[in-house]
């Protein structure tokens, strides 16, 4: 009888258990699919409050559900790459690149991996991979080719960007670089005589092969391509700057003076190159004094120039030749551009009234410039030297001795202070103060001895 009783039981719990398996089991099996949805919601909301390793968790409970799934590997990589993890961070693009190889967003993961660790050599891999993709890219391996020192691939690439679709700062920056080292220049000078010929009026390869030839001496040949453009472009300001080299060097003045008015007037043409062409031209007319006149000229271009006052520097160039009346007439020229207000021009200027011994127009100039410099005391020197020279001795030794106050840490100054005060009361009679300054005046110049 016990033993129909648990046979009974058993047979009534195995039923119940049977029914509570099904009842509970559609609730507790999720689908993978499900599950892969969760996961990878679950990595994109931890990735978006920055807990990458908790997302990259995510993310690998979904690789187990769906091992080909390129954008998972992808996240992957994107998770990595914020933790630094970067050789994880390659691997994942690099796998989701392998799955879905056109996909560009799988190899810009690549490339943002490589190049922030400077691997520029697998960068390039990658971006050539990018550029069958999109040309777009090609910029990129300008790039890197630089950085990895590739020059001649680098110039290559920037001469085929240039020609399809037109140049570019950075590019020409890269170009100037590589061109610096000259065992590039003859495949650029190959280049552009090319360029020249599938395009004859674009005026800046005529300019840059112009340039090269230049720099390499080769003048007749710079002087035949700047024919060539002045030909193919007659309204071309860029041919008149090697036209005007040519006429000078073979003394054409008057060919020279035109190109060179045309050169100063544009405003095309770099400031360098005009100050250039002025300087040679200032050459020329030293030993050509009958195109003075021009010089004048060419100096009014450069009235409003703020960086360099070209008259006073004209000044100087005279003034180191002893030229004494030319280098006053430019200082004056300078001053009046500056409204007077320069003390080196001022100074050199005097210096040049004492070398012709124009005595009274010192002594009125130094006097009127102390007034508005009072702390200079070349001004004072000035006004009693020319004094003393007038023999207007009392004038001068209180210029001098007023001016002796301003006078620190220039040694020769002070000997010539104590040198024309000396003078001044040598010719107010008072010997006493005479051999009193002559012997400070050879005191200064043991003392710095």
């Amino acid at each position: 009888m016990k033993k129909k009783v648990s046979f009974f039981l058993f047979l009534v719990l195995l039923c119940n258990s049977a029914v509570l398996l099904a009842q509970t089991e559609p609730e507790s099996i999720v689908p993978d699919a499900d599950k892969f949805q969760d996961y990878f919601y679950e990595s994109l909301k931890q990735k978006g409050i920055e807990n990458y390793d908790k997302a990259i968790t995510a993310l690998e409970e979904c690789s187990k559900l769906k091992p080909n799934n390129a954008t998972v590997y992808s996240e992957l990589g994107k998770n990595y790459l914020a933790t630094k993890e970067y050789e994880h961070a390659y691997n994942s693009f690099e796998k989701a690149a392998q799955i879905d190889p056109k996909n560009k967003w799988f190899l810009l993961g690549m490339y943002d991996v490589s190049y922030q660790t400077k691997n520029y050599n697998q960068s390039i891999i990658t971006v050539n991979k990018l550029i069958e993709i999109d040309d777009v890219y090609k910029e990129d391996l300008v790039s890197l080719y630089m950085n990895t020192q590739q020059f001649d691939k680098a110039l290559v690439l920037i001469n085929e960007l240039n020609d399809k679709v037109g140049k570019s700062d950075r590019r020409e920056s890269y170009k100037m670089q590589i061109l610096s080292q000259g065992k590039y220049q003859n495949a650029e000078i190959d280049n552009l005589i090319e360029q020249i010929g599938k395009n004859p009026k674009v005026e800046s390869n005529y300019v840059a092969l112009i340039k090269l030839y230049s720099e390499n001496n080769e003048t007749q040949k710079a002087v035949e391509i700047t024919k060539k453009l002045e030909a193919e472009i007659p309204s071309s300001e860029w041919a008149q700057v090697g036209l005007f080299k040519y006429y000078l060097d073979n003394k054409q003045g008057q060919k020279a003076i035109n190109s060179m008015n045309v050169v100063l007037a544009s405003s095309k043409i770099d400031s360098k190159i005009k100050h250039r062409v002025l300087n040679e031209f200032l050459i020329f007319v030293n030993t050509n004094s009958q195109f003075a006149p021009d010089l004048e000229k060419a100096i009014s271009y450069f009235d409003k120039d703020p960086d360099v006052n070209v008259a006073k520097e004209i000044g100087k160039y005279y003034h180191n030749k002893k030229q004494w009346d030319k280098a006053i007439s430019y200082y004056e020229l300078a001053l009046k551009n500056n409204s007077g207000e320069d003390i080196e021009t001022n100074l050199l200027l005097v210096q040049s009234y004492v070398e012709t011994k124009q005595f009274e127009i010192v002594a009125k100039k130094a006097t009127a410039l102390v007034e508005i410099y009072p702390s200079q005391p070349q001004f004072y020197y000035f006004s009693g030297l020319a004094n003393n020279q007038l023999k207007q001795f009392k004038k001068a030794a209180e210029m001098l001795e007023m001016g002796m106050d301003y006078v620190v840490n220039d040694v020769l100054l002070e000997f010539n202070f104590n040198i024309q005060l000396g003078e001044a009361y040598n010719g107010l009679g008072d010997f006493k103060k005479k051999e009193q300054y002559f012997s400070k005046a050879n005191q200064v110049l043991k003392n710095k001895k």
